[in-house]
């Protein structure tokens, strides 16, 4: 952490043009470990014109270079790969071995993917006489957030190096460590000078100052809805391209010749995992009415296995939740369902009853929960999901597309062409069939109020690449 005071600006670590310092919290113990620099607009000019200046010779580089790029960021990604999982782990609370395999591996899995894309994608065709070019977009002003940070720097930066753009990245300021390594492996990768830039801080501050900026000309934002509309909004003024992965809310439709012990079990695993904070989270459980009291019997089972603790005990399967502000607003969501008059399986208020600090949460399961509920309708972003009892498929279609949201949903049953028709009828970016495997191909994003655009893969380079048309290339 020896540059936890430092910007990175056109190739150099820097200080702030205004010097201010934030603590970093470790949620585990509530304190400290770390102080961090935060930015001003002053340092996002200074950042945005190194970006600007790096552009037009970056965007000219050719294929070859840039790969040899990528594959320098991925020798010396491996090499501190652990280091980014360390980081993660004290920064947003994840245990360890979670953090350094699977938050630390999407790096990896990232990089491996890009350089796969960009070794055969086709940035020219001619289509009569005319030629279509896909070009670099420009500078892009990037803002990741915290609860997968490496994971959404990587799909951020590397599609937009991939594409010849120049960036300024803004990590979340609870998760700001993994960002300085990853900065420190770019610069030992060799990025030229300009082309990437990190300037820590709050949203309010250089969010607001890079989505305005009339120098960006492509805003890339992963977050909350209500703070991706300030960016869009903030964007709006200078009609930059406005790229947003938000919240979710999605549904898990458990068909009813699925096994139950099976699906049940997998659908809590995968809603606990990262204690909840997964925008993907399978947070609404759908199940048939007549297997209601079988599946809260599975699901409080399932998540009673959960020892939550500290992330560096080897049996911790859950850590805290990111802090304090986070903490409380999950409180008091898992209060307003007891109120409102959902079924409390396990869990409930108040930590885990060995643990008296930390940010810690004990893994909630509420059954009979109506889709008017609180619980129902907000993304909770803690390790709490509802069960929701359902009559007939048409009406849990119906019921699981009730939501504003729409990055994901999940289709459960032995009938693979049955469960087909069910995903094909979702509103949401992806559709997850029978618990798949994760896949860094696939186009990723929301459709609604989940936001626009999508990640990962081709689908990733595009959204950094505009497209030109040069009529009369070719003679008739």
């Amino acid at each position: 952490m020896q540059h936890a005071k430092h910007f990175y600006i056109d190739g150099e670590w820097v200080d702030a043009i205004k010097p201010a310092l934030l603590d970093v919290i470790d949620p585990s113990t509530e304190e400290a470990y770390v102080q961090i620099s935060v930015g001003s607009p002053a340092d996002v000019d200074r950042a945005v014109a190194a970006a600007k200046a790096a552009f037009p010779s970056f965007a000219r580089t050719s294929r070859k270079e840039r790969l040899d790029l990528l594959r320098a960021i991925l020798a010396e990604y491996n090499k501190r790969r652990n280091d980014v999982g360390d980081a993660i782990s004290r920064e947003m609370g994840a245990p360890l071995e979670f953090a350094r395999t699977i938050q630390a591996g999407r790096g990896t899995a990232h990089l491996e993917r890009m350089i796969s894309v960009l070794e055969t994608y086709p940035f020219e065709s001619v289509e009569g006489t005319t030629l279509i070019a896909r070009e670099p977009v420009g500078v892009c002003g990037l803002i990741t957030p915290w609860n997968w940070p490496t994971n959404q720097i990587a799909c951020k930066v590397l599609p937009a190096l991939a594409a010849g753009c120049t960036m300024v990245l803004k990590p979340s300021e609870e998760a700001p460590i993994d960002a300085l390594i990853w900065t420190e492996i770019m610069h030992a990768a060799g990025t030229p000078k300009g082309v990437y830039n990190l300037v820590q801080g709050a949203g309010s501050v250089v969010g607001e100052a890079m989505s305005s900026h009339p120098d960006i000309d492509m805003m890339s934002f992963t977050g909350s809805t209500r703070a991706g509309i300030r960016v869009a909004q903030a964007a709006a003024v200078t009609v930059k391209r406005v790229a947003q992965e938000l919240g979710g809310k999605s549904a898990n439709i458990l068909l009813p010749d699925v096994d139950f012990q099976m699906a049940v079990t997998k659908g809590i695993n995968s809603m606990m995992v990262n204690s909840g904070q997964s925008c993907t989270a399978p947070s609404r459980m759908f199940v048939p009415q007549d297997r209601h009291d079988e599946v809260k019997q599975i699901a409080k089972a399932a998540a009673e296995k959960f020892v939550v603790g500290n992330p560096q005990d080897p049996a911790t399967r859950l850590g805290p939740v990111v802090n304090e502000s986070q903490f409380n607003k999950i409180q008091g969501l898992i209060q307003k369902g007891i109120e409102e008059g959902a079924e409390l399986v396990t869990g409930g208020p108040g930590r885990p009853e060995n643990l008296n600090r930390g940010y810690y949460v004990r893994p909630t399961v509420f059954a009979g929960v109506t889709n008017d509920m609180t619980i129902a309708r907000e993304e909770i972003f803690g390790p709490v999901i509802c069960i929701l009892p359902y009559k007939d498929e048409e009406e849990v279609i119906r019921l699981a597309n009730d939501t504003i949201y729409g990055l994901a949903a999940y289709v459960q049953g032995s009938d693979l062409e049955h469960a087909r028709k069910v995903a094909a009828q979702m509103r949401a970016g992806n559709v997850h069939v029978n618990y798949p495997m994760g896949d860094t191909a696939a186009p990723f994003g929301g459709y609604k109020q989940s936001g626009n655009g999508r990640e990962y893969g081709k689908w990733g380079l595009e959204e950094f690449l505009e497209t030109k048309a040069v009529i009369g290339y070719k003679a008739a």
